[in-house]
């Protein structure tokens, strides 16, 4: 007869370890995921601050401010002059550029001082933009904040921050050379094409951060690629669209045909094909300026509606109301466009113009992230 196994004696759970006897293997530490929500704050502050350096830079333009200090000095440019002495070399040196002698011949000191304040004021958002990016990077790299796979792109919207203070010295050098009143206008395309691109990517993290990694991998499944792709295709004319706006300020362009739907009475001026070679009238000729960011008004327009239509089909909530949001800005821009144009674009309409551009991106960009992502609990069940 087999003898009955011995079982062994089981252990108190308040029983030590004897000496000697190896202990349990301690646990394997649980990797840190960061914190979504702190890096999602910073990024909303940065968003917030670029939008108001858009609107600054604008009005700075739209005042003749941008070419009064003619130097670029990023560290001790931060002071402004502090005596009457350094006022005088400040104002001599901007008596040497064109600007002064075509525009602005006879400016008084107090008048320059004006001028001044706007661009150092412009700048200065530049250093701060600079300074809430790094101390927030290096605070949140510190603490163990970022979530893995960030580090990444919160280095490269830092890199394109330090792209852009050279671009903006870049387009300013450009309006100080011989028979120059104004920033070259192609540049001016680029410093706010970059500031775009710069609030596209901050928005789109924001959105991203807004919701667990593994609830955006879920979500993922039930996108709806048709609405995205469109969507993919009016973030691309929107951002085309932006630049037309920034060549239009850039030559004055706004103010060359005051009526609409027609300019000077025909559909397409004959002198939008006035220059040689002929690629310099999409850039340089008012008129065909102006023509082309009218007809990519129409478009944006056509194509959100479009978007829009298909989005409403969709059994999700939250994505039909980021639609119907994206389709009244869209709207609203392009009856603004006109009746800025109308006017004669004045300041006030002008900045309201720039501003809701940014409204608009925002718009965009949510609605299709909200196409790509829906959110779950918004969905809703339609009768068979």
């Amino acid at each position: 007869m087999a003898r009955p196994t011995r079982r062994p004696a089981q252990r108190s759970i308040f029983e030590e370890v004897a000496p000697g006897k190896p202990a349990l293997a301690p646990a394997r530490p649980v990797r840190r995921e960061g914190s979504r929500a702190a890096v999602r704050v910073w990024l909303i502050v940065l968003f917030g601050l670029v939008t108001l350096m858009v609107v600054v830079g604008g009005l700075t333009r739209l005042t003749g401010s941008g070419l009064s200090i003619t130097e670029w000095r990023p560290i001790t440019g931060a002071l402004p002059p502090l005596t009457a002495e350094d006022w005088a070399a400040e104002f001599a040196r901007y008596r040497a550029i064109p600007q002064y002698e075509i525009v602005n011949r006879g400016m008084t000191l107090a008048e320059f001082q004006v001028i001044y304040w706007w661009e150092w004021g412009h700048r200065q958002l530049g250093r701060l933009v600079g300074l809430v990016w790094a101390v927030g990077f290096l605070w949140l790299a510190a603490t163990k904040r970022i979530p893995p796979g960030w580090t990444g792109r919160l280095l490269g919207i830092g890199a394109l921050g330090g792209l852009q203070g050279a671009i903006g010295w870049w387009m300013v050098a450009s309006g100080l050379g011989e028979g120059m009143i104004a920033v070259a206008s192609y540049r001016l395309a680029v410093h706010l094409g970059l500031a775009f691109l710069i609030l596209g990517l901050l928005g789109w993290w924001i959105f991203r951060l807004g919701r667990p990694a593994a609830g955006l991998m879920q979500a993922r499944r039930l996108g709806d690629g048709r609405v995205a792709g469109l969507g993919a295709v009016l973030v691309g004319l929107a951002f085309l669209q932006i630049v037309l706006g920034a060549l239009v300020a850039g030559i004055g362009a706004g103010r060359a045909y005051a009526d609409w739907p027609l300019m000077h009475g025909v559909f397409f001026p004959p002198e939008a094909l006035d220059m040689e070679p002929l690629w310099r009238n999409f850039f340089e000729n008012t008129a065909m300026v102006q023509f082309v960011h009218r007809m990519g008004g129409y478009g944006l327009l056509t194509l959100g509606a479009l978007t829009w239509v298909l989005a409403g089909a969709s059994a999700h909530r939250a994505t039909r109301g980021a639609h119907d949001l994206m389709m009244l800005v869209v709207t609203a821009q392009v009856v603004l466009g006109i009746a800025t144009i109308l006017m004669g674009a004045p300041w006030q309409l002008a900045i309201a113009h720039q501003l809701l551009a940014v409204l608009l991106w925002a718009a965009i960009l949510r609605a299709r992230f909200l196409a790509l992502y829906p959110l779950v609990q918004s969905t809703i069940r339609r009768p068979a």
